[in-house]
């Protein structure tokens, strides 16, 4: 009795862990062929989409089906905290989508490994948190890795790489400002339902923002669909599988650790860079791949020295 309940968990934990690594390269890969391939080029508009699935989701997880407990926002200054939050979240997904269409997704990748060294020089300027020797030794190879990688891209997109390295460093302060605007245990807030107030807050920052920068994107693709219906099709699953990122990443980390999220993350960098090239025949150098591979050598190391050090 007691093996077939283990078996049965272990079944649930590797069928969660597919699903984490289905959707999160899942939703890269449709957004690089929606953006560069396809040529739906409103990566604003379809981060709106992206936000407004997470709020409806959301809702439908927490209210009706109790996937976790409904927390509340108690105070008017725990609900500016989430905005910022909020803000700092959308300029980071805007600025990736925006890179996907100009940079491969090997390339994304890369610099998107190098958050450990964001997330470290962040944590210095706001809490003056000073971590071990070695969890900054092993930062050297991590942005040493991207110098290579980006001397070696062949598809090298300068305003691409500022967007993705943007997108990056955004990624790292909001996880920093989490972990400081939301820190009393009053304000505290699991991610399932940071999601659930942070998604609507974000559609009503994006809308004005797509409204003003891309204001024919609705009679694009009404157009688009008139042709071809199945940008719609493309349209509703890429944006339900960002959605399914933000839950798997969240059951992953519940029925197992925040440190196997973080190693399954490193690996999936790695399996998202080698179907990606399969996918859509970017051109990748040996220099390239090399200092690719640098980059992850050293996210492994920066993760393991973090460890040692707590």
């Amino acid at each position: 009795m007691r093996a077939g309940l283990k078996m049965s968990t272990s079944v649930f934990t590797v069928g969660l862990i597919g699903a984490w690594y289905f959707s999160n390269i899942g939703v890269l890969l449709l957004n690089k062929y929606l953006l560069s391939n396809y040529g739906f080029r409103f990566p604003i508009f379809l981060t709106m989409c992206h936000m407004t699935a997470c709020a409806l989701f959301s809702y439908i997880a927490i209210a009706w089906m109790k996937v976790v407990p409904m927390q509340t926002i108690r105070s008017r200054t725990q609900f500016l905290k989430i905005v910022a939050l909020s803000i700092i979240f959308c300029t980071s997904v805007v600025s990736g989508n925006i890179s996907l269409r100009f940079l491969p997704v090997s390339f994304n990748q890369a610099i998107g490994a190098t958050t450990p060294f964001f997330t470290a020089v962040f944590a210095y300027i706001m809490t003056f948190r000073q971590e071990a020797w070695l969890v900054y030794a092993t930062l050297v190879p991590v942005v040493t890795g991207v110098v290579i990688a980006s001397g070696g891209e062949p598809s090298f997109h300068l305003y691409g790489f500022v967007m993705c390295v943007m997108a990056t460093a955004a990624r790292a302060l909001k996880s920093v400002l989490q972990g400081i605007l939301l820190s009393s245990e009053g304000e505290k807030l699991n991610s399932m339902n940071l999601l659930l107030y942070m998604a609507p807050i974000a559609v009503v920052v994006l809308l004005p923002a797509t409204l003003l920068l891309e204001p024919n994107v609705l009679g694009i693709l009404i157009a688009s669909a008139r042709r071809d219906v199945y940008i719609l099709f493309l349209l509703i699953v890429n944006s339900a599988m960002a959605y399914f990122v933000n839950l798997t990443n969240f059951l992953v980390t519940k029925h197992t650790s925040a440190l196997t999220l973080q190693v399954l993350g490193n690996a999936k960098g790695a399996v998202a860079v080698v179907v990606s090239v399969l996918l859509f025949r970017n051109p990748v150098t040996v220099t390239g791949m090399a200092g690719y591979s640098l980059t992850v050598f050293g996210v492994v190391l920066y993760s393991e020295a973090k460890r040692r050090s707590k």
